[in-house]
């Protein structure tokens, strides 16, 4: 049987934990930056994880990550 395709857009955007669990960067920390508050861009480094309801489709759609 072929191998399957992935979604390139999300395997370069998720990454799994340890656990097994998908993981992916915050947004809004690209550019644009001085007007946003020094608060507000160290929380935005933290990556968070993907919601369980989530997992399943991420799964779906990057079966070798």
């Amino acid at each position: 049987m072929p191998k399957m395709k992935s979604n390139s857009g999300a395997a370069k955007r998720f990454s799994r934990t340890a656990s097994g669990k998908f993981k992916h960067k915050q947004s809004h920390r690209s550019h644009i930056l001085t007007k946003k508050s020094t608060k507000r861009k160290r929380q935005l480094r933290a990556t968070l994880a993907i919601h369980d309801s989530d997992q399943k489709a991420i799964a779906r759609m990057v079966p070798y990550l």
